[in-house]
């Protein structure tokens, strides 16, 4: 489902949903988003053509290039690292149209003159065409790195983009013609090539140029070792003394972003590309596409929630500044890590589908499609992101935890008769925990055994549970490594799916893609119901579930922290999606909003892990300009929960709190 779209109570949004388009204008400089339509594939890794079953057949293919290409070969390591990781994908293209560890673009290819299905479109069964602006001849320089590569190889774009060996060539390549193009000598010393690196990100911004620079050399001077998701172990060794000319990104020519009004840390290429505050119909809530604050003065941040944005670069800036749609904070840009800043930190965006949630976060949209596993998120992207939350969270005080760095597939529903509408982005393809080592809080077992709490952490590429409806309804995605287990009603994977009676009500739980009924993501905690073999159960939406977590190969980790579980007395207690203040706490003026539980409950006897603790507490804007703003706060508290794949509340009063390794 969409990411772009939000509720705001108790004014609906103006527009439906936005169309999910990936359009490129040839004026483009910047990689726009593409959105590809894998084939289904067989479950398990992908294998992609060219690789061997020895593990150091990708370092040498980096070496052998390095030498052939008079490349440093930590620069031509640490460029790879920073576009893929040094990973394959199975040979798909990236959401920008990279292909390989060294991410040569080739959009024609990436869409593959098909029709590219959006969500909408499979539901209606009308698919969405190839881009005219895509025909050949017509695509922007950028999006053709491979057929340069290939001019310079001599090697054909398919094997460029499915042989690892000859890609690494061909990114090779690449650097040593724009360190022609600057000016300067193909030098053994990699401080003489920050410019080449910088020209390599294919950023349009001189800062955004110069920090994906200046991140390969960080990776160059701190080292790296990983395996890939094909199974080849790479490494680059560390080269502390490592101190490029940072200048160098001067020559390139490249424009300088707008900066005046953005919060970002100096580590992060901003730019302010505002969203409009605007009057622009004749009633009193004709305004768009946020509302002015003053946060925290008004109230706290509690929550940094992130979106995907279906849609690219180009479409994503014109939605945001369309003042009769919807609004939200941050936005950054696949290819380069490139932010744009929509609005201030302090105002409430629209973004969340949940007005409680809205009032409380920040939104930061990311380029990119959750249905489309083949579409895979650069290193850059992940690191710039990162960087950026790291300092907001710091800024507002916002705990680094999945309980508070919400996925939009995270953000409850406000009512029972929204409980199907809410969004499901990031999706199951965003990689939790790495983005959590890069935000600086990995997520790490407590000592000892059996705290009561597991923190869900599978191996991320070689966890592939199998989806359905990315492109075809029914039909299998295309296998990719994933953030989540799947819940089953009994330690078996032949048992049924346990059921969202909220997003189920015929309580038929299935693998789509956007369906999140029996869905638990990495960096969740929940408490433990039971053990069986090589299963572990977890209360989970007021039921058992259970998911395969065997010794040998862990699937969570063992956590500790504070439960709560029904008040003594109380057969069951009511879950809310919103933490409202009491009716009493309303001034005149403001009307009353209703404490509406959702359509689930948590019965005697199970326990659920703590977010935090906060006052009911309600934003009332209905009018543009802040003359009738009201921050209405009450007495009624509420502990925040991980109740299901999203957060829930529930009233301080009817539950007890406790450290989940009491027994009970």
């Amino acid at each position: 489902m969409r990411s772009i779209c939000a509720s705001r109570t108790p004014r609906p949004p103006r527009r439906a949903r936005l169309p999910l388009v990936a359009a490129v204008t040839a004026a483009a400089t910047a990689l726009p988003v593409l959105a590809t339509a894998p084939q289904a594939a067989a479950s398990g890794p992908p294998a992609p053509v060219g690789a061997r079953a020895d593990s150091a057949v990708l370092q040498g293919a980096f070496a052998s290039a390095a030498t052939r290409y008079h490349v440093p070969l930590s620069v031509l390591l640490g460029v790879a690292y920073l576009e893929s990781r040094w990973d394959t994908h199975g040979g798909h293209p990236s959401v920008t149209g990279g292909y390989g560890p060294m991410h040569l673009t080739d959009a024609a290819t990436a869409l593959d003159g098909r029709a590219v299905p959006t969500p909408e479109a499979v539901e209606s069964g009308e698919p969405r065409a190839l881009p005219a602006s895509l025909a050949p001849g017509t695509t922007p320089a950028a999006l053709e790195t491979a057929a340069r590569a290939a001019a310079l190889t001599g090697l054909s774009t398919p094997r460029l983009r499915t042989d690892p060996a000859a890609n690494v060539a061909g990114g090779a390549a690449l650097l040593a013609a724009a360190q022609r193009a600057l000016g300067r000598p193909l030098s053994a010393d990699p401080a003489d090539w920050f410019g080449a690196v910088a020209r390599y990100s294919g950023a349009d911004d001189t800062a955004s140029a110069a920090d994906f620079a200046a991140d390969v050399f960080e990776t160059i001077r701190t080292g790296m070792s990983r395996t890939t998701d094909s199974g080849q172990r790479v490494t680059l060794a560390a080269d502390p003394s490592e101190r490029p000319d940072a200048a160098q990104a001067r020559a390139l020519g490249l424009r300088t972003a707008d900066t005046r009004h953005t919060e970002c840390p100096p580590t992060v290429a901003c730019e302010w590309v505002p969203a409009p505050y605007t009057h622009y119909g004749p009633g009193p809530s004709d305004y768009g596409n946020h509302d002015l604050a003053d946060r925290p003065a008004d109230s706290s941040v509690d929550y940094i929630v992130i979106h995907d944005t279906e849609g690219d670069w180009a479409v994503t800036l014109k939605t945001v500044r369309d003042p009769e749609y919807l609004g939200w904070h941050y936005t950054v840009r696949a290819a380069d890590g490139h932010v744009a800043q929509h609005m201030a930190t302090k105002d409430v965006g629209w973004h969340a589908g949940n007005w409680y949630i809205n009032s409380k976060s920040l939104g930061v949209e990311h380029e990119g499609f959750l249905a489309d596993p083949g579409s895979w998120y650069t290193e850059a992207m992940y690191r710039a992101s990162a960087r950026l939350v790291r300092y907001l969270s710091a800024r507002y005080h916002v705990p680094l935890d999945r309980q508070h760095i919400l996925g939009h597939d995270n953000v409850p529903a406000m009512t029972p008769a929204t409980v199907a509408a809410m969004h499901t982005d990031p999706g199951p393809y965003w990689d939790w925990a790495h983005y959590f080592e890069l935000l600086g809080a990995p997520f790490t077992a407590a000592p000892g055994r059996n705290g009561g709490l597991v923190t869900i952490d599978p191996p991320y590429s070689g966890n592939r549970p199998s989806y359905t409806g990315c492109v075809t309804p029914g039909a299998s995605c295309a296998a990719h490594g994933s953030d989540a287990v799947r819940l089953y009603t009994a330690p078996s994977e032949r048992a049924a799916l346990v059921t969202d009676p909220g997003l189920h009500p015929d309580a038929v739980t299935t693998t789509g893609v956007n369906d999140t009924g029996a869905r638990a993501s990495t960096g969740q905690r929940f408490a433990v119901a039971g053990r069986q073999g090589d299963w572990t159960a977890i209360w989970y939406l007021g039921q058992k579930a259970w998911f395969h977590d065997p010794a040998s190969a862990p699937t969570a980790l063992n956590a500790r922290g504070l439960v709560v579980t029904p008040r003594p007395g109380l057969a069951a207690i009511p879950v809310y999606g919103r933490a409202y203040p009491e009716a009493s706490a309303y001034p005149k003026g403001v009307p009353v909003q209703p404490l509406t539980p959702l359509p689930y409950g948590i019965p005697a006897g199970q326990a659920y892990a703590v977010g935090g603790r906060t006052r009911g507490e309600f934003f009332y804007s209905r009018t543009f300009d802040r003359t009738g703003q009201r921050w209405v706060k009450g007495s009624q508290t509420y502990y925040e929960i991980q109740f299901g794949h999203r957060v829930a509340f529930v009233e301080a009063d009817d539950v007890t709190v406790g450290p989940s390794g009491a027994r009970r």
